[in-house]
C-alpha cells in the first residue's frame, strides 16, 4: 500500500505541474493567435463535432455548457473497442464495469456516484441511454459496440434535460442513420482464445422517402479460464445482436424512425475467485484468477433483452420543432451464482430478474436567432421483478447440514412522469444564459417477500424445497416529488474560446430495500412491539440528490488544430444511499446462513475535481488525445448502524481519485494491393487510481493503481471501403478486480471472491464496405 500511495503522490505533483503549465501555455496560444503555419506545420485540421444530447438540440460540442466527452464509432472500431466498458479509458472521473456474477450487467459511476447492486428496488445512479430511450434497469445493458455512430458520456447532475436517476450523469448510445444509398458491410474478427466475431449491416432506399436496414452480429470466445469443478468455461462470451430500422420521410417536414434491436447471450455464468481459504474444507486460493471451483448450475444460465422505439419529427416551421419518442423494452436473467465458488451446496443463489418498462416523451423544441430552447414531457411505466435463493446445503461426506433456503422475491412497480424546460438566450455576441428546470413526480410500489425454504432448491428454479416460514412478506408505496433546476452563463470573450459557470441538480428516487427483512425491524419507541409504520421506515429509503458547481473552458486554437476542455467542479451529494446486507443466522445454529438488507440514507459527501480533455492534430502524421480527471470525493457525514458517524472509515466506493488516458496515432500514406490508403499505429495507455470496491476498505477485495497498454495497427483505402485491424488490449497481462463479493463470515466456507477484467488479447479485424 505504501507504494501505490507514493505513486499517487508523484502523480498528484507531476499532473498539477503539467496542468498548470499546459494551461497557461494553452490561454497563451488561444489569447496570441498564435498560428503554426511556418514549414512543416499541416493542412490537416480536428473534425467539428456536433451533438445533439447535451441540451436535446443540435450544437458543437465546443459550444455547450456541459462537460462532455464524445467517443465517435469510427475511432472506436479503429481502436478495436469491444463493447461500452471501453469507454470508460476514454472519459475522465468515468467507472463503467461488468458487475459481479454477471456478463452484460452494467456498473457506472461517473464523480463518484452510481450504483452497483441490480437487485429490483435499487436505482442507478447514471443513466444510459440507447439513442433517445432510456435503461430503467442495468440488466444486459453492457452493450456490445457495433452499429454504433458515436458515444455520449454527460458528466455531472443532469436531471433537467434527463430527469430521475441521472445524477452521477448520462450515457447515451447514438446507432447509425440509414444512408440515402444501398449499403453492405460485412465485418470479421479473430483472437485470442478463439475469439470469433462476424457482423452484416445492409440498407437499402426502398423510395426516395423510404429507407430500412438490418444488422446482425455474432460475437463468441472461449473463457479465460475454467469452471475446474463443472468442466465448463469461466469469462466466456456467445452473444448473438439484431437491430432493425426504418426511416420515412413521409413529407419534407414529417420524419418517422422506427429502431428494433434484440440481444440473446449464452455465455456461460460467470463466477468469482476465491481470495481466502475455506475455512472448513480447506479450499486452496487457485493460481489463476480467471479459474473457479463452483458448483451451482442451476437455473441454466440464459439472459435476453429486446425494445423497439418509434420517433417522430415535425418541423413545424423554421422555429418550432415536434418530437415524440415512444419506446417499449424487456430483458430477463436466469442465472447461477455461486457465492463460495466451491463445489458444495453452501451460498448458492440462483436468481431471476425480469424487466418491463414503456415510455413516451414529447418535447416542442423552439429555434431562434437568440432564443433556443426545449419544452417537453415524459413518462414511464416500468415493472423490476427478481426472485433469488440462498440456499445452504451440505459440507463434503461428513458435516451434513439441512438444505435451508432463504428465498426472497422482490417485485416493484414504478411510474414516473415529468415535465421540463430549457432555454438558452444569446444576449450579445459574447455573452449568453441558460436556464432549466424540471418537475418529476416518482411513484414506487413494492412487494418484498422472504421465506423459508426446507429441501434445497425452490421450485421455481427446478427444485423440490417446501416453504417452513415467511420472514417477511412486505407491501408499500410511495410517491417522492422533485424540482431539479439548471442554470448556467457564458463568456465568449474572443473568437474560439468559451468560458461558462453552470449550476445543476440531480435526483434518485426513493424506494423500499429489496432484501429487507421485516422481522428485523427495530422496536423504535420502546413500547414492547414493532408497529406496521415502525416497520415502513425501516424498508422505506429517501430519495438521494446532488447539487453540482462547475467552471468551464473550451478552446480551439492553432487553426483549429488543437482543441481543450477544463473543468472544475464541485458536487454535494446528499442523502446518499447505502445498500447494505448483513449475514444472518437463521436457526441459532451459530451460522450465518443468509443475509438481509439494511438500507440508509446514511451520508453526505463533498466531491470536488478536476478534468481535462483534448486533441492536438501535431503534423500530417501525428494526433494526440488525452482525457485525465482528479476526484477529491470523501463522505462528510456516514451514519452507521449504531448510529455514530463514522465517515472518518467510509470512502466513495468505485472511485478512483486519479484517471487518465493519452492516445497517440501515427498516419502514413501505404498501398496495399494496389490500393491506395494511410496505415495507423494508434498507441492508447490508461490509468486508474487506488479504488474501493464498497464504502469500507478491504484489503482483499480493493484494486491498487494500475495502467493498462493497448496498440493498434490499422489499414484503411483511399475509398473508404476496406479496414483491416491487429488490435493488442493489456499489453502487460495486468491482472485488475473489477467487482467482487465480501461476506467473510456468511455460511461455513467464508466468502470473499473477486472479479476481473480481461487478461491480454491479440484481435485480427477485416471489414469491407460495399
Amino acid at each position: 500500500m505504501t507504494t501505490s500511495t507514493q505513486e499517487t503522490n508523484g502523480m498528484n505533483k507531476h499532473f498539477l505541474i503539467f496542468a498548470s503549465a499546459f494551461t497557461i501555455a494553452l490561454g497563451f496560444v488561444a489569447y496570441s493567435d498564435v498560428s503554426l503555419a511556418q514549414e512543416g506545420a499541416t493542412d490537416r485540421v480536428l473534425d467539428e463535432i456536433v451533438v445533439t444530447s447535451a441540451r436535446r438540440r443540435e450544437e458543437l460540442v465546443q459550444e455547450v455548457p456541459i462537460s462532455i466527452s464524445i467517443i465517435t464509432g469510427d475511432e472506436l472500431a479503429r481502436v478495436g473497442a469491444v463493447d461500452i466498458i471501453d469507454i470508460a479509458k476514454r472519459s475522465p472521473n468515468v467507472t463503467l464495469e461488468v458487475s459481479r456474477g454477471t456478463n452484460s450487467t452494467l456498473s457506472a459511476f461517473i464523480r463518484g456516484v452510481g450504483q452497483q447492486d441490480p437487485v429490483a428496488g435499487f436505482e442507478s445512479g447514471v443513466g444510459l441511454y440507447l439513442d433517445d430511450v432510456y435503461f430503467n434497469r442495468p440488466h444486459a445493458a453492457v452493450l456490445d459496440l457495433y452499429d454504433v455512430q458515436r458515444v455520449e458520456v454527460l458528466r455531472g447532475p443532469q436531471g433537467t434535460l434527463y430527469g430521475r436517476n441521472t445524477i452521477g450523469g448520462a450515457i447515451r448510445y447514438v446507432t447509425r442513420p440509414l444512408s440515402d444509398e444501398p449499403e453492405l458491410k460485412l465485418k470479421g474478427a479473430i483472437g485470442s482464445y478463439s475469439q470469433f466475431d462476424a457482423l452484416v449491416r445492409g440498407s437499402i432506399p426502398l423510395s426516395d422517402s423510404f429507407r430500412i436496414g438490418a444488422t446482425v452480429a455474432r460475437f463468441t470466445r472461449d473463457g479465460y479460464g475454467e469452471n475446474l469443478n463443472l468442466g465448463i468455461d469461466q469469462y466466456d462470451k456467445d452473444v448473438t445482436g439484431v437491430r432493425l430500422s426504418a426511416e420515412w420521410d413521409a413529407t419534407d417536414a414529417l420524419n418517422f424512425v422506427l429502431h428494433g434491436d434484440y440481444t440473446q447471450d449464452d455465455s456461460n455464468p460467470k463466477s468469482g475467485y476465491r481470495l481466502m481459504v475455506g475455512a472448513v474444507s480447506g479450499a486452496p486460493i487457485l493460481d489463476n484468477v480467471f479459474d473457479t471451483r463452483a458448483g451451482l448450475n442451476v437455473p441454466e444460465q440464459d439472459v435476453e433483452s429486446s425494445g423497439v422505439s418509434l420517433t417522430t419529427r415535425y418541423d413545424y416551421n423554421d422555429s418550432f420543432t415536434f418530437k415524440a419518442i415512444l419506446a417499449d423494452r424487456s430483458d430477463d436473467t436466469w442465472s447461477p451464482i455461486d457465492f463460495d465458488a466451491l463445489p458444495v451446496d453452501d451460498l448458492d443463489v440462483p436468481v431471476n430478474y425480469t424487466n418491463d418498462q414503456t415510455s413516451a416523451e414529447l418535447q416542442l423544441l423552439y429555434s431562434g436567432e437568440k432564443l433556443n430552447g426545449v419544452f417537453g414531457y415524459y413518462y414511464l411505466d416500468a415493472n423490476a421483478f427478481n426472485e433469488f435463493d440462498v440456499v445452504l446445503g451440505q459440507l463434503g461426506p461428513l458435516i451434513n447440514i439441512p438444505g435451508l433456503n432463504a428465498n426472497t422475491y422482490g417485485d416493484v412497480d414504478t411510474s414516473t412522469w415529468s415535465v421540463y424546460a430549457d432555454y438558452s438566450w444569446d444576449f450579445s455576441e459574447a455573452w449568453s444564459v441558460a436556464l432549466g428546470g424540471r418537475y418529476t413526480s416518482d411513484e414506487r410500489d413494492s412487494r418484498v417477500l422472504r421465506r423459508t425454504f426446507a429441501g434445497g432448491i425452490s421450485p421455481v428454479f427446478g427444485g423440490s424445497a417446501v416453504v417452513i416460514a415467511t420472514t417477511s412478506d412486505f407491501n408499500g408505496s410511495s410517491t417522492d416529488t422533485n424540482f431539479s433546476p439548471r442554470a448556467s452563463i457564458s463568456w465568449r470573450p474572443v473568437e474560439n474560446n468559451h468560458f461558462y459557470l453552470s449550476y445543476s441538480e440531480g435526483f434518485k428516487g426513493g424506494s423500499f430495500d429489496p432484501r429487507g427483512q421485516t422481522t428485523a425491524a427495530p422496536d423504535l419507541n420502546n413500547d414492547g412491539t414493532v408497529s406496521d409504520a415502525e416497520i415502513y421506515d425501516y424498508m422505506h429509503f429517501d430519495p438521494e440528490t446532488v447539487k453540482s458547481y462547475e467552471f468551464g473552458w473550451k478552446t480551439t486554437a492553432l487553426d483549429n488544430r488543437l482543441s481543450s476542455a477544463i473543468t472544475l467542479f464541485y458536487g454535494d451529494y446528499t442523502d446518499v444511499q447505502i445498500p447494505g446486507s448483513i449475514g444472518v443466522d437463521t436457526n441459532d445454529d451459530g451460522i450465518q446462513d443468509t443475509f438481509v438488507g439494511v438500507t440508509t440514507n446514511a451520508g453526505k459527501a463533498r466531491m470536488p475535481g478536476v478534468e481535462l480533455e483534448g486533441a492536438f492534430q501535431a503534423s500530417d502524421h501525428w494526433n494526440f488525445d488525452w482525457a485525465i480527471g482528479y476526484l477529491d470525493a470523501e463522505f462528510t457525514q456516514f451514519i452507521g448502524p449504531s448510529g455514530d458517524d463514522i465517515s472518518d472509515q467510509a470512502v466513495i466506493q468505485n472511485t478512483p481519485k486519479w484517471t487518465a488516458a493519452t492516445d497517440a496515432t501515427f498516419e502514413t500514406p501505404l498501398t496495399l494491393f494496389g490500393n491506395g490508403g494511410t496505415i495507423s499505429f494508434i498507441g492508447t495507455v490508461s490509468y486508474r487510481g487506488d479504488s474501493s470496491q464498497f464504502e469500507f476498505p478491504n484489503a482483499l477485495l480493493d484494486q491498487e493503481s494500475f495502467t493498462l497498454y493497448d496498440m493498434s495497427i490499422v489499414w484503411e483505402d483511399d475509398g473508404g471501403r476496406w479496414r483491416v485491424g491487429l488490435h493488442g488490449k493489456n499489453l502487460s497481462d495486468e491482472e485488475y478486480k473489477v467487482a467482487g463479493y465480501d461476506f467473510p463470515a456468511l455460511g461455513l466456507e467464508g466468502n470473499v471472491t473477486a472479479f476481473y477484467g480481461p487478461p491480454r488479447t491479440v484481435t485480427g479485424t477485416v471489414e469491407y464496405l460495399f
